[in-house]
């Protein structure tokens, strides 16, 4: 095979991606959505993705969008074609089922012209997976979704008001979508026993893990601490990424209040953001910073002494938060206030890069964060594990190679699709 067959190994084929969020968002699914979908077109297919209007991680839409029902953009050679949806502001089980209704229908009624010769979904959204389980049965072609979160899980485990009569709900549209599918592909093995529970046949799951989608530290960590007002001698406790129910991220406020002398960080957006506010009000070591843009958002993170990835105690195999490959790259050392059993704590295990502490423990947490602190020669080569689990298994190249072998197995017809 040529070097040209290797690096275009997609010639032609027409594919269709499938994923409510995608650039211009910057965290969550969106930029692995984005980076998969410019892979494939540089690999030279024509793709197409169906996505809904930026609202994520904020919950609001995009501004550049308030008026925009329907548009075709051209991004890094994708069509990107958008479709409105309702975006709950606040999250109720109810809101949330009105959200995918919305991302269904307009998907539905609406999809990109032509036919796809694989589409590729990317879930948790319960609609996407829908939607991409019909268009590929309508047109008789592979289908491939991506299990990033279980919303089942998610809403039975995250302490979203009404979240136990949705998670059946949930699960159906779950089993629906990919008991449909010709292969499934899941980002961390703790999912697959909860796939496989849905109906899917073991013999089905491939694992194909996120990869670090940023670029590592360049800025002088002193320099960037100067800049955002850190007092060189104050250890700085980071959470970057959406805030939202399933964080948990309460137990970072409690640690604030129990140690004056520590400066907690969240930086980013989401729909508990104003109650966290409201939570830490009166405490003047917590600091809430705006999403940084890419050219400064592990800048940041490396200035940190400890980044902190925090999820509630229920939380056990419906998710695998994104922000931890970013983290890992920072080079920081990284505290997981979670689940011992769960997938994030896996996670954080192979990397060793961090610390695992019990969930919703604020004592416990600052015990650890005070180690850390106290011993920067330890948590700084505990930090250097996170650059080198990287490059060992989270590169970008290596994360698109499996992306490339899970389509063309897909296309080739050695999965075997349910119609």
């Amino acid at each position: 095979m040529s070097d040209g067959e290797r690096h275009r190994p997609f010639e032609d084929r027409r594919l269709l991606v499938v994923s409510t969020n995608y650039a211009p968002e910057v965290t969550g699914i969106g930029p692995y959505a984005t980076q998969l979908a410019e892979h494939w077109a540089q690999s030279g297919a024509r793709v197409r993705a169906l996505t809904g209007m930026p609202h994520y991680p904020s919950w609001q839409l995009d501004e550049a969008y308030r008026s925009v029902w329907r548009t075709v953009e051209v991004r890094g050679g994708v069509g990107v074609h958008r479709r409105r949806h309702y975006v709950p502001s606040r999250q109720s089980a109810l809101r949330r089922a009105v959200f995918e209704a919305s991302v269904l229908a307009t998907g539905l009624l609406a999809p990109p012209p032509g036919r796809p010769d694989a589409v590729v979904a990317q879930m948790p959204s319960l609609a996407g997976g829908v939607i991409g389980a019909r268009l590929a049965r309508r047109h008789r072609v592979p289908y491939i979704p991506v299990v990033q979160d279980l919303m089942g899980a998610a809403a039975a485990q995250s302490g979203i008001r009404g979240g136990d009569r949705a998670a059946a709900l949930a699960a159906a549209a779950e089993r629906y979508a990919l008991s449909r599918a010709t292969l499934v592909g899941v980002i961390h093995e703790s999912f697959v026993p909860r796939v496989t529970a849905l109906g899917v046949d073991p013999g089905r799951i491939r694992t194909v893990p996120n990869w670090t989608h940023v670029q590592g530290p360049t800025a002088d960590r002193a320099a960037t601490r100067a800049r955002l007002g850190w007092d060189p001698a104050t250890p700085v406790l980071l959470h970057s990424g959406n805030m939202g129910l399933k964080q948990g991220l309460e137990v970072l406020v409690d640690t604030a209040r129990l140690a004056p002398d520590l400066r907690v960080v969240l930086m980013g957006d989401g729909n508990q953001r104003d109650a966290l506010c409201a939570r830490a009000e009166g405490l003047p070591n917590v600091d809430f910073l705006e999403p940084a843009g890419a050219g400064e958002f592990t800048d940041i993170l490396a200035a940190a002494d400890v980044l902190a990835v925090t999820q509630r105690a229920s939380v056990l195999d419906m998710s695998v938060p994104s922000k931890l490959t970013s983290y890992f790259v920072s080079g920081r050392p990284v505290v997981a206030s979670v689940a011992d059993e769960g997938g994030t704590a896996d996670e954080v295990r192979h990397s060793g890069a961090g610390v695992l502490v019990a969930p919703e423990d604020p004592a416990a947490l600052l015990e650890t964060v005070r180690k850390l602190a106290a011993d920067p020669v330890a948590a700084g080569e505990l930090g250097a594990g996170g650059p080198a689990y990287v490059a060992r298994r989270l590169s970008r190249e290596a994360g698109l190679a499996r992306f490339d072998d899970l389509l063309t197995e897909a296309l080739d017809g050695r999965g075997s699709a349910r119609r």
